[in-house]
């Protein structure tokens, strides 16, 4: 069996920055642990595979380790590689997810990612975290009943530049990921972020689309504003203009695409 294949940076115009994922369009779905092999194959943070469905497409993703609910950058890409590669021609694509309904817009020269806002509670840390990123977080905060994803605060965003966690603590912790974010001061943004995943196989994620559904509701709140300047300080890095439509974030970014080739299985 062959299958195409094609990698593209997300949040981005340039190779070689913003966060890279795999795409591969199927016409049916293949068994999940061969998915799975697959996104382990490539080894990185996400490979996206879609299956034609009603008036869009579903789309699933996979960490080198496990499925995941929900991905940002990933459904950047394959929206990209299907206007870009894929003959897709309408200026809006849906997407049918374990997240729910998708859309991702053209926007000028960027796309934009329509993704449900999700809200946060705080919990109360123990010292195993301060430990695990080596620095002193003010608070965090956790989607309830979810262990998924906790965002983390800090007061500076050059603290946010400096944590250079303990992997193998942060995997021991009872969260998927750690969302550790901060005012932008000195950054040129209105908050940085970065995002810990070694529980799943991804030790830094470059950029992060789902950590923002989180992160913009969050930080609209503390600056009362809904547009938004975001920067994701990765060693890749990544830049994301967003905005909070009640319910709904919308996350405006470009691809650019790396790699068309072919899958032999």
């Amino acid at each position: 069996m062959q299958l195409p294949i094609y990698q593209a940076d997300a949040f981005t115009s340039e190779l070689f920055q913003g966060n890279p994922a795999a795409y591969v369009p199927l016409t049916r779905w293949l068994d999940d642990a061969l998915m799975q092999q697959i996104a382990a194959e490539n080894n990185l943070a996400e490979t996206a595979f879609t299956v034609a469905a009603g008036n869009g497409f579903e789309l699933r993703w996979f960490t080198p380790g496990e499925e995941v609910p929900l991905c940002g950058h990933a459904t950047l890409v394959t929206a990209h590689l299907l206007w870009t590669e894929l003959g897709v021609t309408d200026d809006e694509i849906h997407f049918f997810t374990r997240s729910g309904a998708l859309i991702v817009r053209r926007d000028g020269e960027l796309l934009a990612l329509d993704f449900p806002a999700q809200t946060n509670s705080e919990i109360t840390l123990t010292d195993e975290y301060a430990r695990a990123l080596g620095a002193q977080p003010l608070r965090a905060l956790e989607v309830a009943g979810s262990n998924d994803q906790l965002l983390v605060e800090f007061a500076s965003a050059a603290e946010v530049a400096e944590l250079a966690p303990d992997m193998r603590a942060v995997t021991a912790l009872p969260y998927k990921g750690l969302i550790c974010t901060a005012p932008g001061e000195g950054f040129d943004c209105d908050f940085v972020s970065r995002f810990f995943a070694p529980a799943i196989g991804i030790d830094e994620d470059p950029v992060t689309g789902s950590a923002h559904t989180r992160l913009v509701p969050f930080w609209a709140g503390k600056l009362d504003k809904t547009a938004l300047k975001a920067k994701q300080i990765s060693a890749r890095g990544g830049e994301l203009d967003c905005t909070l439509l009640g319910d709904r974030v919308v996350m405006r970014g470009s691809a650019k695409t790396y790699l068309r080739g072919q899958i032999s299985l």
